[in-house]
């Protein structure tokens, strides 16, 4: 115990690993702070939802009562869907910095309205925000980097190498300990703020310390990498400058081009083009006769084919039709779109196996639920939602039925999912 207590004397004795444990210790608290605010800032819009919901709907309502018109009921009106961030995505914000994460939808064609602000950013070799997560994955290597990239050169360097081998202890015995003690120190400043900060959030104990063993892992594999350079016998300066051509390949070059390289061999249109191809079958609706809408819509969809004819006066049930014929013509796209996205997401992840950065991100996104997999279940539920709508209104449209203020509280509540 008197030569591990030495030792961390000897170490904290260093102004340079003072000044790194001190300078990684305040990233880590800033990133956890900041992950916290974000996702603190998501969780109060997400709240204000009912409140404006409410608003809009008692404005529609007075409208409709006024004519009964179930049609004008679903133009109108706005549904509130919402994606409730995880106990843990302060960690590791993955996509919802930039896919939606609240989306108001109609009952109209559902396809232009998910793909109108198409933001998806499937490839997990990227930074993104300041967060636990980048401060993980791309700050602390060079932390290791400047705390290991001398801990046998510097002691040669001084002359004093071959005495500290011939002492008792010393030799092989002694790295390990200033390894050991080097590496706890790191994984201190890195996991003391995140375990803080999951524990305030609720984050399940297993996922905590399954993290815990993941940043471990982590910085055992940079410290394995500083060892492997440091037995080659170079200057301290060449082996800084070495580690830190490593962490530039690893953990940005090599990401980047594996993410052209992956975009290449899996190209996929934008979103956007899914919204404008279902647009366009919505617009040529009004170009052909009504009947040829109604014939196509009621083969899908036999359950309202016994309807009344539509009369020559507009009717919502023919517009909500082509709407959703509009949605069916582009189903194949939309299948094909999202196959291609897992296609990529899975070729992203399975390069966590060769890059730690990339696997690492990808594991703390996945187990945060901030991937594209948590943002594809975000649309199932939101189609899903959708078709309770259409079926809600629909009711009322092809039996004729009128649609008053108090029919607006049976219309169909969006369902959140529970989130660990």
């Amino acid at each position: 115990m008197n030569l591990w207590l030495h030792e961390l004397r000897l170490l904290l004795r260093a102004r340079l690993t003072v000044i790194a444990l001190a300078l990684l210790a305040v990233l880590s608290v800033a990133a956890v702070v900041a992950g916290m605010a974000e996702v603190s800032r998501q969780r109060a819009a997400i709240a204000a939802i009912q409140t404006a919901q409410a608003e809009d709907i008692a404005s529609v309502a007075d409208y409709v009562d006024r004519t009964k018109d179930a049609g004008s009921a679903a133009y109108y009106s706005f549904h509130p869907t919402w994606d409730a961030p995880s106990s843990l995505a302060f960690a590791a914000l993955g996509m919802r910095d930039v896919s939606p994460y609240i989306l108001r939808v109609r009952a109209l064609g559902l396809e232009a309205q998910i793909y109108d602000g198409d933001t998806f950013n499937p490839e997990l070799a990227l930074p993104g925000r300041f967060d636990f997560a980048f401060v993980l994955v791309f700050l602390a290597p060079l932390f290791v980097i400047a705390l290991f990239h001398d801990l046998l050169s510097g002691e040669r360097e001084a002359g004093r190498l071959r005495t500290l081998t011939a002492l008792p202890r010393g030799g092989a015995g002694l790295m390990r300990r200033r390894t050991l003690l080097r590496l706890a120190l790191l994984w201190v400043v890195l996991a003391a703020p995140f375990t803080v900060a999951a524990a305030v959030s609720g984050v399940a104990a297993t996922t905590i310390l399954l993290i815990l063993v993941m940043i471990a892992a982590y910085l055992l594999f940079w410290i394995g990498l500083a060892g492997m350079i440091g037995r080659l016998r170079w200057s301290s300066v060449a082996n800084a400058a070495t580690l830190a051509a490593c962490w530039l390949v690893l953990v940005l070059i090599a990401p980047t081009l594996a993410n052209v390289l992956i975009n290449r061999a899996v190209p996929i249109s934008q979103g956007a083009e899914i919204a404008l191809a279902q647009r366009e079958q919505v617009n040529h609706a009004w170009d052909i006769p009504r009947e040829q809408t109604m014939r196509r819509f009621y083969a899908n969809h036999p359950r309202w084919a016994d309807s009344a004819p539509l009369g020559p006066e507009f009717h919502y049930k023919w517009y909500l039709a082509f709407h959703q014929n509009g949605d069916e013509s582009v189903a194949e796209k939309v299948r094909v779109y999202r196959a291609a996205l897992e296609r990529r997401d899975a070729t992203a992840r399975a390069l966590g196996w060769v890059l730690p950065s990339v696997g690492m991100q990808a594991l703390l996104t996945r187990l945060a639920e901030t991937d594209l997999e948590a943002q594809l279940a975000y649309q199932d539920r939101i189609r899903a939602f959708h078709q309770r709508l259409r079926t809600f209104y629909y009711g009322y449209l092809f039996r004729d039925r009128p649609f008053g203020k108090a029919d607006f509280g049976f219309a169909p509540q969006f369902e959140e999912t529970v989130r660990g």
